[in-house]
């Protein structure tokens, strides 16, 4: 029996549910990242991403398990976009991030928890989603991002999210990102407010956002973070990202939406 014979036998309707996932990994010995591909190509589709299905085509799914996304960052926003990356079936992830997780952390970072206090972000990203999806190739960075190692770190990806916590960190992220050519999904947070912009290379989003910094630390120190805002602007961000990826909808290009939860305002802004 081949692989077409196969899902054809097994599948329930176009579903191929995660036990037969397994039985075809065993069965022509794949790992779950090219029984996902061979799933996908035949036509059919993961039954994880049944819900996805409405939105989202099988082809479409396919060219996300075929998409290579970095998310510079792992703390309070990176968390929750590796969490939706990966449900999401972004196939492959590079995690940088050069901290540990500390007590701090634990009010608003998806991925900390008493236990891995003391572990490396990164490291928790790339085991966080091997529990999640295992069709999700994860590299995980465990050092700061920097232009001088940028592009190294970068390689070849067709997307970079930023979820870091330093403006001059951006700006280092924003020019790498041009000399790669490559789109960049900007966020940031601080207290009850948040915004999200995707900025393309030409494009100069973050000098107009930020051409006012001295050099200080960011608003985010003044105002705190609590819980929800990073699951909020997080959020957002992938649904940026998934919009790049796929090649449809409306992004915030030359724009940026402001928003305020206190007021529960959102406010698209030109820039």
């Amino acid at each position: 029996m081949d692989v077409n014979a196969f899902l054809a036998e097994k599948a329930d309707g176009v579903l191929l549910s995660w036990a037969d996932q397994c039985e075809l990994m065993t069965r022509f010995d794949f790992d779950c990242a090219e029984t996902e591909r061979q799933i996908l190509q035949a036509g059919y589709l993961p039954a994880r991403y049944q819900r996805n299905q409405q939105m989202i085509s099988t082809d479409q799914q396919l060219q996300l398990l075929q998409s290579r996304v970095a998310v510079v960052g792992c703390g309070g926003l990176g968390g929750y976009i590796l969490e939706q990356l990966a449900r999401l079936g972004v196939g492959q992830i590079i995690a940088i991030d050069p901290d540990v997780f500390e007590e701090h952390n634990l009010n608003r970072q998806l991925l900390a928890s008493i236990e891995l206090l003391g572990t490396a972000k990164a490291e928790a990203a790339r085991q966080r989603i091997s529990e999640i999806n295992p069709a999700v190739r994860v590299n995980s960075i465990i050092a700061a991002f920097s232009k001088e190692k940028g592009q190294e770190m970068l390689g070849t990806v067709d997307l970079v999210i930023d979820a870091v916590d330093n403006i001059q960190v951006r700006f280092d992220l924003a020019e790498t990102c041009a000399q790669l050519n490559v789109p960049l999904v900007h966020g940031a947070i601080g207290g009850w407010y948040g915004q999200v912009a995707t900025v393309y290379p030409g494009d100069d989003a973050l000098q107009k956002l930020y051409g006012n910094w001295n050099g200080g630390a960011g608003v985010e120190s003044e105002l705190g973070n609590p819980s929800f805002t990073p699951a909020v602007i997080a959020s957002l961000q992938v649904a940026e990202a998934s919009k790049v990826l796929l090649g449809q909808g409306r992004l915030l290009c030359n724009s940026v939406l402001s928003i305020n939860l206190l007021e529960m305002q959102f406010e698209e802004i030109p820039l």
